[in-house]
């Protein structure tokens, strides 16, 4: 009978406390596209996100975007009470790119964003990619925390950014688009990773952290957004700030490893052993998209 209490007792207290996850969107201030013009698209960001009273996303921002007319949008974001965060200036892979290039490209990218309101001292790795070796990657480190950046890493990683491709290359090609097909895909393709990438958590680190979701400034997320964030409601999650999201202790804890382009979650999993085949959601592939997409009826 104690056992037996014991084992309830344990139950009631993971299930008293909700799953937590931040939103952060990459690219900002990403160009016009086939659906719709820049400034459309932020503000259908910015009355989604508030109609869900979501107080706070970090928009991490390539600074290759902003122009006169871009800069505008950042700071719509500012006055609504986002935050900014740094995400290089030209996007390159730290992967690929010399790596005198790649930390000139941020510093360019902080010099660009000092005159912006709400800024964080986060940046976020093009494609994830944090370097191929030891010394290219501890280097990168080294520089940015000297100029007093912590990383802005991601717990649950995504092909959102393909889907989007899928959607823009449908629009070009005059195609019909179910877009409450298209939701759903959307919907039910994110939902399914954060459950993924929360299960590694859970068998990794034995606790659900408090995640952070990768999105980009793209249409799918103008048109989906806050329907995305009431399906992560309707399952007990809650949606708290970045801020709360880089306090909880995997942000410091740092795996000396360098598999990190599925996020932090993944690279602690792989610390301890796991094999990379099980720290990829299967709908991280253009593959299985494309085939998704046919087969539930995106387009008609």
């Amino acid at each position: 009978m104690y056992r037996i209490l014991c084992i309830a007792t344990t139950l009631f207290a993971v299930s008293a406390f909700s799953q937590e996850i931040a939103i952060t969107i990459d690219d900002a201030p990403a160009p016009d596209s086939n659906l719709f013009a820049g400034e459309e698209r932020t503000q259908k960001l910015i009355e989604s996100l508030k109609k869900s009273d979501v107080s706070d996303v970090l928009l991490f921002v390539k600074t290759n975007n902003i122009t006169e007319h871009s800069k505008k949008r950042l700071e719509a974001y500012v006055d609504a009470g986002f935050h900014l965060g740094n995400h290089s200036h030209n996007h390159y892979s730290a992967n690929r790119k010399d790596v005198d290039v790649y930390l000139s490209d941020i510093a360019l990218a902080h010099d660009r964003l000092k005159s912006f309101g709400n800024l964080l001292p986060f940046y976020r790795y093009p494609f994830l990619h944090e370097g191929n070796d030891r010394k290219v990657r501890d280097r990168i480190r080294r520089f940015l925390k000297s100029m007093g950046y912590q990383s802005g890493y991601v717990t649950v990683d995504n092909y959102d950014w393909y889907m989007d491709k899928l959607l823009q290359q449908a629009l070009a090609d005059g195609r019909e688009i179910d877009y409450e097909a298209l939701k759903k895909a959307y919907v039910t393709i994110l939902w399914e990773s954060i459950k993924f990438y929360d299960e590694v958590a859970q068998q990794s680190l034995g606790r659900s952290p408090r995640h952070v979701l990768l999105l980009h400034e793209n249409d799918m997320a103008a048109l989906y957004i806050g329907d995305l964030i009431s399906h992560i409601r309707s399952n007990g999650w809650v949606i708290i700030s970045p801020e709360e999201a880089y306090k909880d202790p995997i942000a410091s804890s740092v795996p000396d490893v360098l598999y990190n382009k599925q996020g932090r979650v993944a690279a602690i999993a792989k610390s301890k052993g796991w094999d990379t085949k099980f720290l990829r959601h299967e709908s991280e592939s253009e593959d299985f998209l494309d085939n998704y997409f046919k087969d539930n009826g995106v387009y008609k």
